[in-house]
């Protein structure tokens, strides 16, 4: 073990550390509520066949994304994701999801505000005392995963987990996932580590997005992330000695050849092969003690409020 390691190891848990450890918890109550099928918003929940769009910022963003290619793959229907500033105003949708922790965050409620009385919306929330509850024409509250956090950890991954299993996956396992990947110790030497790459396929693309912000954001660390065949067109070259390439998802489903063209970068290749979401929590705990290493609070990002809401009349 090195030494930022052993340091890591005696120094107290940071806030988001804490909440990051409550997800299997959250997990559970999150697929006790998809099967409440007396629930209040159930009707507001896409229904297969409709054309859905998905609209977040930051860790949202990327939770659409991942929503949206598993909704598709599902055969549930033509699933769009746009992060909220970039929802195309033209374009016709049965019905639109936003994903909001805050439920104050401005882009979101423009998009609302814009839908209201047209398209039918609904929103994933933490907090029920927000603008969002009155925009959007139904509203899920995950108030037993919102978070003091600036950095989103298991509010993101909690409101996946419910639309995945609102999607029919049987999930009965992953809370058991989450749990042994708090309890694992981190893959050794990462602390060192001058860059990481991660990639990810399909709705895994999505995570592997996620995995980079959280490293940002918890540690200014340089990250990338890209989807699996795509790194080999260009990205690949940043690989090398003390770079990681992060695979989510099974190592067996790893592109043919891809390990070896790592290796012979002197790169090293992370692949853990528990489902997305549960390795996932292992680079955000990655994130917070890499940042305590370089003696940064994961509690306090540089640059980074809870929320960002806009003042009126900007550009």
């Amino acid at each position: 073990m090195s030494q930022s390691e052993t340091r890591n190891e005696s120094r107290s848990r940071t806030r988001t550390e804490i909440e990051t450890a409550t997800q299997p918890d959250c997990w559970r109550r999150a697929l006790a509520l998809a099967g409440d099928g007396e629930a209040p918003w159930r009707a507001a929940i896409p229904r297969p066949g409709e054309r859905v769009a998905v609209v977040g910022c930051g860790t949202s963003w990327f939770m659409a994304h991942a929503y949206a290619v598993l909704r598709e793959t599902a055969g549930q229907g033509e699933t769009d994701a746009f992060a909220a500033s970039e929802m195309p105003a033209g374009r016709s949708y049965d019905r639109v999801l936003a994903l909001t922790r805050s439920g104050t965050t401005t882009e979101v409620l423009e998009v609302l505000a814009r839908l209201r009385g047209t398209t039918s919306t609904v929103a994933v929330t933490a907090d029920p005392a927000t603008p969002v509850m009155e925009l959007a024409d139904a509203a899920v509250v995950l108030d037993f995963a919102d978070e003091a956090s600036v950095v989103q950890t298991r509010f993101a991954t909690t409101e996946l987990v419910l639309l995945r299993a609102l999607l029919g996956e049987d999930l009965a396992g992953l809370p058991a996932q989450a749990e042994a990947a708090l309890a694992a110790p981190l893959p050794e030497g990462l602390l060192e580590t001058e860059q990481f790459t991660f990639l990810g396929r399909g709705w895994a693309y999505g995570v592997a997005q996620e995995a980079a912000l959280k490293m940002r954001e918890a540690s200014g660390a340089w990250t990338e992330a890209y989807p699996v065949m795509e790194y080999r067109h260009g990205p690949i070259s940043v690989t090398g000695p003390g770079r990681v390439a992060w695979w989510f998802g099974d190592p067996g489903e790893l592109p043919a050849g891809l390990e070896g063209e790592i290796a012979r970068t002197g790169g090293r290749l992370v692949a853990l092969g528990r489902d997305p979401l549960a390795d996932l929590v292992v680079v955000q705990r990655l994130a917070a003690a890499l940042g305590a290493a370089r003696g940064l609070d994961p509690d306090a990002p540089r640059h980074l409020t809870r929320s960002v809401v806009l003042a009126d009349g900007r550009g």
